[in-house]
């Protein structure tokens, strides 16, 4: 008989799993110069420039290695592009934030739906605000800035939901900007970098703390990833500084988009996924 397979058994490849990066994004609305603004004065922004600065921001990440999930813009959410406040990704659960401005609190469910692809959702109930900008996670302890968006209910709740995982959350008070990441971001080599008029370092027991330059105050927002560190290139003292440290840096543009009270982490939620895949000397 043709056309028939033998019934011998088949080999199989032996079982293997990666970790990859991945960072949802969501492109620029057109109606981003109605962003909402806490500590900055309005002023102009591009909108084709600040599409093509979150183009490149995305093309860094891919160069660096992460898988992207770039959603449409949402023209009638100005705020929409910061995805980062809408939830905070652990490597158990996705807990998905309730953002302080109520023109903000739609931002959540399109970006939700795409996390329930990775993560489990677990979700604050209204009676405390949060917002991803506030959370610098750095192993298992979490740092929760309370300032201008982040209250002590949205701190005690994230604290009720994460604490039976192993997580210590620890509260930051936020005076003087936005986020507490706005103020200060984790670079590896148990570190962060601080603007320390900003942020009380007295929260960072055990880490060190590396001062970014008075002259460049919003240098402190960076993005790591894996060992490289994505600067603004408008921060040249910091870079410097960093690169002096040993530090790989990257520099992009975003100009207009801080014009938006944006850092680079504002712009992604990015997260380690195990993916099933096949050893390495088989990939093509």
């Amino acid at each position: 008989m043709t056309g028939l397979r033998s019934a011998e058994p088949q080999a199989t490849e032996p079982a293997f799993e990666t970790d990859v990066l991945i960072a949802v994004t969501r492109r620029v609305p057109r109606d981003i110069e109605s962003c909402a603004l806490t500590f900055l004065d309005r002023d102009r922004i591009d909108l084709e420039q600040a599409r093509r600065e979150h183009r490149d921001y995305e093309d860094t990440l891919r160069r660096l290695g992460v898988q992207l999930v770039s959603l449409e813009a949402c023209d009638e959410l100005p705020d929409s592009t910061f995805v980062e406040d809408t939830a905070v990704v652990l490597d158990e659960v996705a807990v998905i934030t309730n953002p302080f401005l109520e023109s903000r609190k739609r931002e959540v469910d399109s970006v939700s739906a795409v996390l329930a692809e990775y993560r489990p959702l677990v979700r604050l109930s209204t009676g405390g605000t949060l917002e991803g900008g506030d959370v610098l996670r750095i192993g298992r302890r979490i740092f929760v800035g309370q300032s201008a968006r982040t209250n002590q209910a949205g701190i005690a709740e994230l604290r009720e939901l994460v604490g039976p995982l192993g997580y210590e959350v620890v509260s930051v008070r936020v005076p003087a900007c936005l986020h507490l990441k706005t103020g200060c971001t984790y670079i590896g080599r148990d570190t962060i970098l601080v603007n320390q008029a900003w942020i009380d370092i007295g929260s960072f027991e055990g880490l060190t703390c590396l001062a970014v330059p008075v002259e460049e105050p919003f240098a402190a927002n960076v993005l790591l990833v894996g060992n490289a560190l994505i600067v603004p290139d408008c921060f040249p003292l910091t870079t410097g500084l960093l690169r002096q440290a040993g530090y790989e840096v990257v520099s992009v543009g975003f100009n207009q988009l801080q014009k938006a009270e944006a850092g680079l982490t504002c712009c992604s939620l990015l997260f380690r996924q195990t993916q099933p895949g096949r050893p390495a000397e088989h990939l093509q």
